[in-house]
């Protein structure tokens, strides 16, 4: 017997179309074979609740911020006793909140770049930011696919982008700059996948070069990076599985700084659409879309 699998996707967080692409790809990729597949798409947070098919086996969450990697929908689908994909509550809840993934990197011993907070627009630490020392990224701290997300190069221009970061988020992260190229590092079952190198024709890897296609769109390519640096990355990819208690799949977001490898983020339901990184990184070991659906499923059961 087929299991039945819905795919819920949509949602109400910033990142909503790019959601809505992802389940799209999903539902093109998955083994129709296997599953009897639906579809959920989630335009209030009670629609889980609500428009949830009779007698699901197994949810694939293709949810992307708030209300979707942030550990609400995890904890809905456990009380209504639904199997679904990717990490826990705790865990989602915690990858998904910036500042709080930073202080469980710093007690790991794990790099990444100094920070501060700004709750509101006079809690604006400037003298922190000072001791960081210009330019700086200012984002919101649960956001993702660099919505709201801002380079400042002066003092005069981090009100501005902190309230702009505000508008979408109650708390805005102020992040050291640290020069260098961006790599993402896909673990499926705490094995860690190809690395893949990123190279934006933009100032940094920003919503636009993320999901565009053509002259703007990033450059995605997979490397196999001297041994050394080889070694590390896939060392740090594998602690942070470790030190967030990560189940089936993760995607570890690096910069490589002056011969270092520092984590940026983690994301515990990384991008599914066509363009994505942790297909391409499949691809490189000879996994399919539909393939590493697959499997996606079965190590989150």
């Amino acid at each position: 017997m087929k299991k039945k699998v819905v795919v819920i996707m949509g949602g109400i967080s910033s990142e909503r179309e790019v959601s809505l692409n992802s389940g799209k790809s999903v539902l093109e990729a998955i083994d129709r074979n296997k599953y009897d597949v639906h579809q959920l798409i989630i335009d209030e947070p009670m629609d889980v609740v609500n428009k949830m098919p009779q007698d699901i086996d197994f949810a694939l969450i293709v949810l992307h911020g708030k209300y979707g990697e942030d550990g609400t929908i995890q904890s809905m689908l456990e009380s209504m006793n639904i199997p679904y994909s990717g990490c826990d509550p705790l865990t989602s809840g915690i990858c998904m909140d910036k500042n709080m993934s930073k202080k469980v990197l710093k007690s790991s011993n794990i790099p990444t770049a100094p920070w501060t907070i700004a709750k509101s627009l006079d809690s604006i630490d400037y003298d922190a930011i000072e001791k960081m020392g210009y330019p700086v990224f200012i984002k919101p701290n649960s956001g993702g696919s660099s919505v709201a997300t801002f380079k400042v190069d002066r003092k005069e221009d981090v009100y501005e982008a902190v309230r702009q970061g505000l508008e979408v988020d109650d708390i805005v992260m102020i992040e050291g700059y640290l020069p260098g190229d961006e790599y993402t590092s896909f673990i499926l079952n705490g094995e860690v996948f190809p690395t893949i190198k990123i190279s934006s024709p933009n100032e940094f890897f920003d919503y636009e070069s993320k999901y565009a296609t053509g002259a703007k769109a990033a450059t995605e390519e997979v490397v196999y990076l001297e041994e050394n640096l080889q070694n590390e990355i896939n060392l740090r990819s594998k602690e942070c599985w470790d030190a967030f208690n990560c189940r089936a799949f993760v995607r570890v977001d690096f910069i490589l700084s002056n011969g270092k490898f520092y984590v940026l983020e983690l994301n515990t339901l990384p991008g599914m659409t066509k363009t994505s990184l942790i297909p391409r990184s499949a691809n490189a070991k000879g996994i399919s879309y539909s393939e590493l659906i697959d499997k996606i499923i079965e190590y989150s059961l």
